[in-house]
């Protein structure tokens, strides 16, 4: 593969992987792996979340493409972009990780952002966090962030159709 077309392999799996985490997130972690996910949505003093679990099954995402990515897997020739898939999760793993556990939820350093993207990703996320339990919620996104207005609204619209539990007046 052309140095471009490795760059541009990478930069596509980053940018999927925002698609496959909104999926993974709204449709697994409030659905079925709730187990997992409830207690990122609880307080607790605790340095590690069964919710970290999630970290683990993108590693394996991401292994498993560097696996298909290896030259000569079981006298299988290997598929080259199954590296760069691997290392653009890689990469949006690091991003998540200094995003959401770091900026958002403050586990590794403490900076609130008073303007910009950064300050509107951090109101999505708290936003995403005012519904009690799996059901209703919005921004289920981790590194893109729609409009916190818009967001209240969605809010207000699902408290007012019984459809989630919100926990603080929101419009």
């Amino acid at each position: 593969m052309s140095i471009i077309a490795i760059l541009v392999t990478i930069m596509a799996a980053v940018i999927m992987m925002e698609f496959v985490a909104w999926g993974a997130h709204k449709y697994i972690m409030h659905g079925f792996g709730w187990a997992w996910h409830r207690d990122h949505h609880e307080p607790h003093d605790n340095a590690l979340e069964k919710n970290d679990l999630y970290g683990i099954v993108g590693a394996a995402m991401s292994i498993s493409m560097f696996v298909v990515g290896s030259p000569m897997i079981m006298g299988v020739s290997a598929w080259e972009p199954g590296t760069w898939i691997g290392l653009g999760i890689l990469f949006y793993g690091i991003i998540y990780t200094l995003i959401h556990d770091g900026l958002v939820h403050q586990r590794y350093f403490k900076y609130v952002p008073k303007r910009g993207y950064a300050k509107r990703l951090v109101q999505a996320h708290k936003l995403h966090h005012a519904t009690v339990g799996k059901e209703g919620g919005v921004s289920f996104g981790f590194v893109f962030a729609r409009d916190p207005a818009r967001l209240k609204a969605e809010l207000k619209q699902q408290r007012d159709a019984g459809t989630a539990i919100v926990r603080e007046a929101v419009g």
